[in-house]
């Protein structure tokens, strides 16, 4: 009979040694800060300091979130430019608010900008949101002053809306790129939002009929 084939005990199974093949280690799973950073786009710089201290915290998301908060300030500031009758420092307020929302629409831009995550719902909501503030705010300053800031303030949202029709009729025609925002229309924002919120902070009371200039205006300088 043929002889048994001979076991060589070194090479039993039990032994770790002797398996031809280990098992990978499975990965350890990404910190928070990491993907976080996978969030933003390719070419965003690397976390500063309040990225590293909330690491958790959706900062893709913070543009977003911004233009949020300009639309909700909406009805705030049209709820405060009436009631309550008697509210105190009124004016103050409403131009802090404006002006905070003012400058969220440059801080949200410059984000989406730096940290390379400018999407095109963001692109949509924005400057939605800066005409809706803006009309609202002369809107209200029309019934405070009357016609001499009624039709400038009728001037400007005509051309508001003419500019909008523009972009979409341009974007239908796959020509969008060439009604951009360009830098003569950056500097006319950020003049109109200084002026109104200048204007919102003059207390009430105080008319067209306290300036000296306002004699010429004649009918235009009802209100006040």
């Amino acid at each position: 009979p043929d002889p048994s084939p001979e076991i060589d005990a070194s090479a039993s199974p039990a032994d770790p040694a002797a398996t031809p093949e280990t098992l990978p280690a499975s990965p350890s799973p990404p910190s928070p800060s990491t993907t976080m950073a996978t969030q933003l786009g390719p070419n965003a710089p690397p976390p500063g300091l309040l990225r590293r201290t909330f690491p958790s915290f959706p900062w893709h998301s913070l543009p977003n979130y911004l233009t949020y908060a300009r639309c909700l300030s909406i009805p705030l500031f049209l709820l405060l430019s009436y009631l309550p009758p008697t509210f105190p420092n009124r004016a103050p307020v409403l131009g802090a608010i404006f002006a905070l929302a003012s400058i969220t629409d440059w801080f949200d831009g410059f984000l989406a900008r730096r940290w390379d995550i400018a999407s095109p719902f963001g692109a949509f909501l924005d400057p939605v949101a800066d005409k809706l503030m803006v009309s609202t705010a002369l809107i209200v300053l029309s019934g405070r002053y009357g016609g001499a800031v009624a039709i400038p303030s009728a001037i400007i949202m005509a051309r508001e809306v003419g500019v909008s029709a523009l972009r979409e009729w341009m974007a239908q025609r796959g020509k969008r790129d060439s009604v951009k925002v360009g830098m003569q229309g950056k500097v006319k924002a950020a003049l109109t939002m200084v002026s109104i919120s200048l204007m919102l902070l003059v207390p009430e009371g105080v008319g067209l009929e306290s300036l000296s200039w306002s004699k010429y205006l004649g009918v235009l300088g009802v209100g006040g």
